[in-house]
């Protein structure tokens, strides 16, 4: 029989909170993190919003000359291969070792690993490029490509942290960091590490989002209080995020062996893909239901044991209703199964989606509450099936479920479980 495995840190750098208690006073008292950032005021640019992190200056193209918090110490060295999402997620990391209570051995122990999802860093690779054209190839900065391929993160994590364990990047998009956890879940089950760090962030600047322009993705809402509206029948596109979570996962006996104070058990998950087309979700949603069918199968739950589902619901017009349908065809007993999308508080965080939801599931279980989707004022009349939470409510719950979908029609499930202390 395979091992429980058990939340047993957190980290956040998030556009609603850059530490565990901020962030769950505003997802209790639903306060958006999205503004008007001073890049996307151009006459070129008709995105205006975005979910800002706060408290990070990393617009310049040297690193050195960064501003972050002051109780994240990163050494000269090791932060000239950083991209702006690899600051973030050191930071997430160091609260994350901090909270779980990881001792440097605990780093450097064989069977502790580290998986990491991201994009790259587009601004890194724009910038690189722009210094290899005007003073050409030579010039460029040796640490170039580690500092902003889709790998960076991995590469620069590994090497500062000294893990000996698993490492590898997942990129699938938005679902990136939803395989990175359920790899990670299958690592440790498996018997070949009993700890994993999991780590997704992004960039969230100017080249990280306006490319969605094109794709007709993003929200030309200007208005910060009502741009990311998931499930609202008036959506029209989602609010890029960025920032960084990590989660550290752990065998119950490990878990239990330090004396380690869990946020819930990582119970089960499923992927499945669409099968259909390179950007958009299946009209049926028949990849996240299959995607949540596998969850289930590997949690070994019913259905109707999940009371809440933190969805995916971008707040784009094909992307939500995808999910309706999928949500529907799995929860089929009306009104069975509270849904909501905290997207409407953080906007939409790519690769890092998945793993800022997951942390927010396991707070939910922990704290006894559901966070609530905001800014719906007129829901979709295909959610009258479902229990759409619109405020956020004090109620506890034991099981739950985190959707995330991505390009290429990937999609990943995951599944956590109330541990009673």
């Amino acid at each position: 029989m395979m091992e429980s495995v058990w939340i047993t840190g957190m980290g956040l750098i998030t556009s609603i909170g850059n530490d565990r208690e901020t962030v769950t006073r505003n997802l209790l008292e639903l306060r958006h993190g999205i503004e008007n950032p001073p890049e996307l005021q151009v006459e070129s640019s008709p995105v205006k919003v975005a979910g800002t992190v706060k408290g990070f200056e990393v617009d310049s193209t040297d690193p050195e000359d960064w501003v972050y918090p002051e109780q994240y110490r990163v050494p000269r060295a090791t932060l000239r291969s950083f991209s702006p999402h690899v600051l973030y997620a050191w930071c997430a990391l160091s609260q994350a070792i901090e909270d779980a209570g990881l001792s440097q051995d605990d780093l450097h122990d064989p069977d502790a690993g580290l998986y990491t999802s991201s994009g790259g860093s587009m601004r890194s690779i724009h910038k690189h490029f722009e210094k290899m054209d005007q003073r050409g190839v030579m010039a460029c900065n040796p640490l170039a490509i580690v500092a902003s391929i889709a790998g960076t993160l991995t590469f620069n994590l590994v090497a500062a942290l000294g893990i000996r364990g698993s490492s590898t990047g997942l990129v699938s998009a938005c679902a990136s960091s939803g395989h990175a956890l359920g790899m990670a879940l299958d690592e440790i089950r498996l018997g070949r590490q009993k700890r994993m760090l999991v780590v997704g962030a992004e960039d969230c600047n100017f080249e990280s989002i306006v490319p969605f322009c094109g794709m007709r993705a993003l929200s030309l809402e200007a208005d910060p209080n009502h741009a990311s509206r998931p499930f609202d029948l008036k959506r029209n596109g989602f609010v890029g995020t960025g920032g960084a979570v990590c989660l550290v996962l752990e065998t119950e006996s490990e878990a239990r062996r330090r004396g380690s104070t869990p946020y819930a058990r990582f119970s089960g998950w499923g992927q499945a893909s669409d099968g259909h087309n390179v950007a958009i979700s299946h009209p049926e949603g028949r990849g996240l239901r299959d995607s949540m069918n596998k969850a289930l199968m590997d949690a070994r739950a019913e259905a109707s044991s999940i009371e809440y589902v933190n969805a995916h619901a971008p707040s784009t017009p094909i992307g939500d209703a995808s999910e309706i349908k999928a949500l529907k065809q799995v929860f089929p007993t009306p009104h069975g199964v509270a849904v909501s999308s905290t997207k409407a508080l953080t906007g939409h965080g790519l690769s890092l989606s998945s793993i800022m939801e997951a942390s927010f599931c396991c707070l939910a279980l922990r704290e006894g509450f559901i966070p609530g989707s905001a800014n719906v004022s007129e829901p979709d009349p295909e959610l009258e099936h479902l229990q759409l939470i619109r405020q956020t409510e004090t109620r506890q719950v034991d099981r739950v479920l985190s959707n995330s979908s991505g390009f290429g029609g990937a999609n990943v499930s995951l599944i956590f479980d109330r541990i009673a202390l």
